[in-house]
């Protein structure tokens, strides 16, 4: 998940694709006979990709586009656009006739676009572009849709503890936890050092449906399983009941009151940190907190937060973006062999992760660079490992857009509504917005 959609672009995908065949015009199809273009076959012609601003690094983009150039021969346009109302332009450049030929998609919002016909199946080429490699689930999942494949991952951005040292040692705590356990009990002494009421042991704001989630499936509960073409709202069951009063007793209990119904944008949570009044959150990134208070460098550190089973880590939702190929793309093949390349181990090694530090796709390549990565990050890339997809329905869209799932963790958090009552709710929500396509 990267940004927010609306799910009536998929209408308007749909629409504007009806009555024009989406399929290549280099001897390729959109489906089953999807191929990849060989050495030399793009000289003299030009593909055209789309990244989003911010995500990957110019050093990193012109690394994937020299490694893809060496490959193919074919030059590439890159084109940057801005987060502001990207979703309705992807949906609109997929209708057109001269759409770009490879698009930079988040994860989570593949489904809405696949499902109204705007991007390739590449199930065909999956295991070539895969090369061995076991891709992250948290990538590919949502990228499934209905069996099939219409995305490559090109990064994973996942949460881990990040951590204050500095109060953590004045609390009598010198080393991470490895259990759960643990965990809660480090976050007792630090709360015992430190009893002001707006200082958090761990600031978990209780709209934060991020960390919520990890909860809830940690105690192996799902938000919704798929029968046949039905998805049904799982938030019922034992198993999520379960989590969802663990995740409600931790953020009451570590997390000031004043943040039970909070996002952690607002206020922003790494501003909290950087204030010092709270000792840990669970991030993407230590890179926000430094940018505001540089000087806490030294003092931070990060490990996943731990299972409640011993020697487990709490399974992660994955952000980060997939590279997907416009289905009215004319360089079918070589829009494939772009997104081969981007997810090969060079690229992946050398500009994912090596440049910009993002996680690379698959659990090989992140054990292959997890020597090289500086000791903070570390901890992201091992997290990634046990991740879970978010449903791979375009109404998922839906889910995100109308910040339903932030209400339902902080009506839980508040005590607003009971956890059963508010499990309820919010299924007969899911089996509406999930099976709106269907």
């Amino acid at each position: 998940m990267r940004r927010r959609v609306t799910a009536t672009l998929a209408a308007s995908v749909a629409l504007a694709c009806a009555g024009a065949a989406c399929g290549g015009g280099d001897g390729t199809a959109s489906t089953s006979g999807a191929k990849i273009a060989g050495p030399g076959s793009g000289t003299g012609r030009t593909l055209t990709v789309w990244y989003m601003d911010g995500d990957l690094s110019d050093a990193a983009v012109k690394a994937i586009d020299a490694e893809f150039t060496k490959a193919t021969g074919a030059a590439v346009k890159v084109q940057i656009q801005e987060w502001d109302g990207i979703n309705t332009k992807i949906a609109t450049a997929l209708a057109q006739n001269d759409p770009p030929d490879v698009i930079e998609i988040g994860n989570t919002d593949v489904p809405l676009f696949a499902a109204a016909g705007g991007l390739t199946d590449i199930s065909a080429v999956r295991n070539t572009m895969a090369q061995g490699q076991t891709w992250l689930p948290g990538l590919v999942g949502p990228a499934t849709v209905g069996g099939r494949l219409y995305a490559a991952p090109l990064f994973a951005a996942e949460r881990a503890v990040v951590y204050n040292k500095k109060i953590w040692a004045k609390a009598g705590v010198t080393a991470p936890p490895a259990t759960f356990a643990e965990f809660t009990a480090d976050l007792d002494k630090i709360k015992a050092a430190d009893p002001s009421p707006d200082f958090s042991p761990f600031y978990m704001p209780g709209q934060y449906w991020f960390g919520g989630v990890q909860f809830l499936w940690d105690a192996g509960g799902e938000l919704a399983t798929k029968n046949g073409d039905k998805w049904a709202g799982a938030l019922e069951s034992p198993q999520a009941q379960r989590g969802l009063a663990s995740w409600k007793q931790f953020q009451n209990t570590y997390s000031t009151p004043a943040s039970r119904n909070l996002f952690n944008l607002t206020p922003d949570y790494n501003a909290i940190f950087a204030q010092e009044k709270t000792s840990a959150i669970l991030n993407t990134s230590v890179n926000s907190i430094l940018k505001i208070k540089p000087s806490l460098k030294g003092q931070l550190g990060t490990f996943p937060l731990p299972g409640a089973r011993a020697g487990t880590t709490q399974p992660v939702f994955l952000g980060g973006s997939d590279l997907a190929v416009a289905a009215k793309s004319p360089n079918q093949a070589l829009a494939l062999a772009y997104l081969k390349t981007a997810t090969g181990t060079a690229v992946q090694t050398q500009a994912i992760a090596g440049i910009d530090g993002w996680t690379p796709v698959s659990s090989q390549l992140i054990d292959q660079t997890a020597g090289s990565r500086p000791e903070l990050f570390k901890a992201f890339s091992f997290a990634a490992k046990r991740s879970v997809a978010t449903p791979a329905s375009p109404g998922w869209a839906t889910i995100e857009s109308d910040k339903s799932l932030q209400a339902f963790f902080g009506d839980i958090s508040t005590g607003k509504t009971s956890i059963p009552e508010a499990a309820k709710s919010f299924d007969q929500h899911l089996n509406q917005a999930l099976n709106a396509s269907q």
